[in-house]
């Protein structure tokens, strides 16, 4: 069960490490088309379409009295992940791909990790945290991925005044207002993505009770929840690309020749994005430390996807190695935290603490 939720971690990783790629290749589309088609497509037209197509009594699953009861929990923090996942998107467009990810990421590892332990305290107390050696190993991990998101920080305030100084023009100054509000957006993001996880925390039981009564399979809860998840989070992203695109006069830009491939790219984003939530949401419901070390091995396995794609679309050629070896320094970090947290699985299945967790359990990333 640990191995296979880990294997799942990491395929999920790469999903979501390489979903925003294609957006580098679209034509013709202003960064306002791009991103409001890429919200449209993932938070409704997938969603609906996945969940239409597999799951089996759609109506009666949302129709039981205790998914009812969770459904206005579900929904607010849904709707703070999808804000926190719009300004992931702004994120990436003021500082690039692999900054935007690795700081972005690292917030959501940051609190996503500690999360489930504090949901643990509030249902059952002291009772609800790990024994002493493991919930030691978990805050060693969680602390190392914080510097980690330090030294990424870090690496991108040393490009941006590398970049002041051999540029001294207005685009020097600007790069110093979008270098400066694309790490906070990037951490604000991260922390409200987290939602996620709650909506997930708060619905997986009855959701999971409600989708095996319809007589689906157990990895189908993730569908359940997201749809209600994607939904709520898409109705802010939509009215915020509309007002967007409204303002600043972009919905001639679809008109383009290239409105086809820049379709089936965008569409592309969306099934990975989507893909990726739902992996995530099957392995970290196969063991009880799933929410918190499948989902860091999870986000990580993003950020190092993410760093790779921007070093290959040549985000970093003009970086110094001051530069450069602060992100590397950071990732290296990020990644080491993780190992750490994946130790504590490892201590607390050796002291018989590990129980198999039903996949209803899980808790879910913001994508």
């Amino acid at each position: 069960m640990i191995i296979e939720g880990i294997i799942w971690a990491v395929i999920s990783g790469l999903m979501l490490g390489l979903y925003a790629l294609p957006a580098k290749f679209t034509k013709g589309f202003q960064e306002e088309n791009t991103w409001g088609l890429f919200f449209m497509q993932t938070m409704f037209l997938v969603p609906i379409l996945a969940t239409l197509t597999l799951m089996k009594g759609v109506g009666d699953i949302y129709s039981t009295p205790a998914v009812q009861e969770v459904l206005p929990v579900m929904i607010v923090s849904a709707v703070l992940w999808g804000i926190g996942v719009m300004m992931w998107g702004k994120a990436i467009h003021h500082i690039g791909l692999s900054l935007g990810f690795s700081i972005f990421i690292g917030t959501v590892i940051l609190v996503g990790s500690v999360l489930p332990i504090g949901i643990g305290i509030a249902k059952s107390g002291v009772e609800g945290l790990p024994e002493a050696p493991v919930l030691a190993l978990i805050l060693l991990g969680i602390a190392i991925v914080l510097l980690g998101i330090l030294f990424n920080g870090r690496a991108g305030l040393v490009r941006e005044a590398e970049e002041k100084i051999s540029n001294k023009d207005a685009a020097g100054k600007s790069g110093k207002k979008s270098m400066g509000a694309g790490i906070a957006i990037a951490v604000i993001g991260g922390l409200l993505a987290t939602g996620f996880n709650v909506a997930f925390t708060v619905g997986g039981e009855p959701l999971g009770e409600a989708v095996a009564a319809a007589g689906n399979p157990p990895w189908m809860v993730s569908l359940a929840v997201m749809l209600v998840v994607f939904l709520s989070g898409g109705v802010i992203m939509a009215g915020y690309f509309g007002w967007q695109i409204t303002s600043k006069k972009a919905w001639g830009s679809f008109k383009t020749p290239a409105f086809g491939l820049n379709f089936v790219l965008i569409f592309v984003m969306a099934v990975f994005h989507y893909a990726a939530s739902v992996g995530y949401g099957y392995g970290a419901g196969l063991f009880e430390l799933g929410p918190v070390v499948v989902y860091a091995i999870f986000n990580t396995t993003c950020v190092v996807v993410a760093v790779i794609s921007g070093i290959y679309t040549k985000e970093w050629i003009n970086a110094s190695s001051k530069a450069r070896n602060s992100l590397y320094t950071g990732l290296s970090a990020m990644v080491l935290g993780v190992v750490i947290l994946a130790g504590s699985q490892y201590l607390s299945t050796k002291k018989g603490e590990v129980e198999p967790a039903a996949p209803a359990e899980a808790a879910l990333p913001d994508a």
